[in-house]
């Protein structure tokens, strides 16, 4: 049995403080619709009129450098918001990355213009919307601590504490590309963590040993520097 829209707004914790009058009247300017695997949802630069949750599916969000080798930025995953959010004032929101769906999915698209009228000027997910702000800052800086802070002990220690699933998920080819390092780095930074008790590996997948000591690594208080 299909969802209606207000029954996928009902599983968004973003609308979780609505009421039924009020989900329907989010229902009433939202559309879903549906991407294959490798779509792209919108390209960098892209300035767009509708605010973006993904219902289902996955997406990776990346950026270009100007010899068009891929960045990786973060992946976002269902009931949660895509948009890039700063601000609230504008008509419309800028693209600063690329989203691409790397499982097939399903959007819900909400237009923004008349959400704004409808709810943040009427103070209704005003909160909601500015720690979705908030959230997305904090985002960059994660990200800024992992392509210029950490060295490659550090980056791979934080995707095992904060991303463990899509860590198993993926091939260590893809994990190493992700993160920016050589595959041989990788394998050896996951053998240092295996052998100090940090890590164990369970039939090729990584599991937590020691959560503390995992996250002293990134922190900086655990002594477990690049070879």
């Amino acid at each position: 049995m299909l969802k209606s829209v207000v029954d996928i707004l009902h599983e968004i914790d973003f609308f979780n403080s609505l009421t039924p009058e009020e989900y329907q009247k989010v229902s009433d300017i939202s559309t879903l619709s549906s991407y294959s695997k490798n779509s792209i949802l919108y390209y960098e630069d892209d300035t767009i009129n509708r605010i973006y949750f993904l219902v289902s599916g996955l997406i990776k969000v990346y950026k270009l450098d100007k010899f068009d080798n891929e960045i990786f930025l973060y992946h976002i995953y269902k009931n949660n918001m895509i948009s890039e959010l700063t601000t609230i004032d504008s008509k419309s929101i800028y693209c600063f990355s690329n989203a691409e769906f790397i499982e097939e999915g399903v959007v819900l698209s909400i237009d923004f213009e008349k959400f704004k009228k409808e709810f943040l000027q009427t103070n209704i997910l005003t909160i909601k919307f500015i720690e979705e702000i908030l959230a997305k800052t904090h985002q960059l800086q994660c990200i800024v601590n992992r392509e210029l802070v950490f060295d490659a002990t550090a980056k791979v220690a934080y995707m095992l504490s904060h991303d463990l699933p899509m860590f198993n998920k993926l091939k260590r080819q893809e994990v190493s590309f992700m993160l920016h390092i050589q595959p041989e780095t990788l394998s050896r930074v996951i053998k240092r963590l295996q052998r100090n008790g940090i890590i164990g590996i369970e039939n090729s997948d990584i599991k937590i040993i020691d959560a503390d000591k995992l996250q002293a690594v990134f922190k900086g208080n655990q002594n477990e520097k690049d070879d």
